[in-house]
């Protein structure tokens, strides 16, 4: 695996860039990969390769590669397929360590010369010992290295840093719509992201060897893979031995006509859904059933300390949500178990008359009592029977500083367990609260049954 990791290393860890097809034209895909790499704020040179134009985006432009004075790391091309021959060989001479072909025309049309040119490209690229991520792909992006090569610019602005990057969780994807509802989605739900990548066709580049990669990347805690299809199965079980971060896999083509589309997408039939179901759980995969899930897992196992057993206890200030996020969690294989002992005895001792005291802990009527939750919250990360904790809220004009009010005691319990919480407000008022929450480690979701299903993923994973 470190001889992966040194062979990828050059790819996505590039000094310099180079693109083919680079272009002033805002009607060309050239100008959004050349902006994407303006404006990203990545430091090492970018050479733009035009042999129509001397200057592209203020920086000189060179004919092929071979004028370039300098070392050129990684190859962007968005100029037609039928040039890529051509190109793979300068890389070649050029000594360049990756290459991003954005470019389509390749497996995925209905056509025999496209996977003629396919297989010609891959051939190529495989004697030149360079690995290529493509065709037919958006690209990567390498938040921690400021490094943008995708044609989406709003992806990485160096000028207005976004929510979702740099983090800690690696997307890889067989579907560059997907990747980007699920880097949108990432902005807003706070889920931060250290990679993005684009396999497209899938040439000499597949889900194996990235998950290899990834697995020793210091900047990735979580990888998450969108998957349509794959060519050889077996190879996602051999790259999957001895791996030791959590992998979330999201798998598309269950029926027949999504099945089709997946071949007209990018060439690969999508294959049995139950039989991939049945890898997965060999592989110690956490499958997921769409990119909400996805997202709420990554975000739970990027952030949450590890679940110290199967036992969750349910703290609500309204009932309601806390019967919502108990369904999902028992059909999800929790237990929501009675107290008991000390724990049981503090309970019954702090809550007021009305209150219910079993699991879930009905906080109705003490949810304004900081001295109160604390205990309660106290007793259990003491109780040895518990294995994290879910803490709910929906705001109300009374308990507006509810939230503030348990931070402290939430952040803490969150150093020796899961802690997960579903916070509701209107207008943004509990934003900056939920915010210092997240940084350290307490995970917040929109709905009970999203929080519960993201813990109930957690938990099966680690428990």
């Amino acid at each position: 695996m470190k001889e992966k990791k040194t062979r990828l290393d050059g790819l996505f860890n590039p000094r310099s860039a180079a693109v083919f097809g680079a272009s002033d034209n805002p009607a060309k895909l050239g100008f959004y990969v050349m902006s994407s790499l303006n404006g990203c704020g990545f430091k090492g040179p970018v050479y733009p390769i035009n042999p129509g134009q001397r200057e592209v985006m203020g920086r000189s432009a060179y004919p092929d590669l071979e004028q370039i004075p300098g070392p050129v790391d990684l190859v962007v091309v968005c100029v037609p397929g039928r040039n890529l021959p051509d190109i793979i060989k300068q890389c070649s001479a050029k000594g360049v360590k990756g290459l991003v072909v954005i470019s389509s025309g390749f497996g995925e049309i209905d056509d025999p010369s496209g996977a003629g040119l396919q297989t010609e490209i891959t051939d190529l690229a495989n004697r030149a010992g360079l690995p290529m991520v493509g065709p037919n792909t958006f690209g990567f992006v390498n938040a921690h290295l400021a490094l943008n090569a995708t044609f989406c610019p709003e992806f990485l602005q160096a000028e207005a840093p976004r929510a979702g990057f740099p983090g800690h969780v690696a997307l890889v994807s067989q579907s560059g719509g997907v990747a980007g509802i699920v880097v949108n989605r990432a902005y807003q739900e706070n889920v931060r992201l250290s990679k993005v990548i684009g396999l497209g066709n899938r040439c000499n580049l597949d889900f194996p060897d990235l998950l290899e990669y990834l697995d020793q990347d210091e900047t990735t805690r979580v990888i998450c893979l969108y998957i349509e299809g794959l060519d050889r199965p077996g190879r996602l079980l051999e790259s999957a031995r001895g791996r030791s971060k959590p992998v979330i896999a999201y798998k598309a083509g269950q029926w027949a006509r999504s099945d089709q589309a997946s071949k007209s997408h990018t060439g690969t039939m999508a294959g049995r859904h139950e039989i991939y179901q049945g890898l997965f759980r060999q592989l110690g995969f956490v499958a997921v059933n769409s990119c909400e899930e996805l997202l709420d897992t990554a975000k739970a196992l990027s952030l949450a300390a590890k679940p110290l057993g199967r036992a969750v206890a349910v703290l609500s200030a309204q009932a309601g949500p806390a019967l919502a996020a108990s369904d999902v969690l028992e059909a999800g294989g929790l237990t929501i178990p009675a107290f008991s002992g000390s724990t049981k005895k503090t309970i019954e001792e702090l809550l007021p008359p009305l209150s219910l005291r079993s699991n879930p802990v009905d906080l109705a009527f003490a949810w304004y009592n900081l001295d109160l939750t604390q205990k309660i919250v106290e007793a259990l990360v003491q109780d040895p029977g518990i294995g994290s904790i879910m803490f709910m809220a929906v705001y109300g004009s009374a308990n507006i500083g509810v939230v503030k009010t348990v931070t402290p005691v939430l952040l803490d319990a969150a150093r020796v367990k899961p802690v997960v919480t579903c916070l509701s407000a209107p207008f943004g008022l509990w934003d900056q609260d939920i915010a210092v929450l997240e940084q350290g480690g307490v995970p917040n979701y929109p709905t009970p049954e999203r929080a519960a299903l993201a813990l109930a993923n957690m938990v099966n994973y680690y428990c």
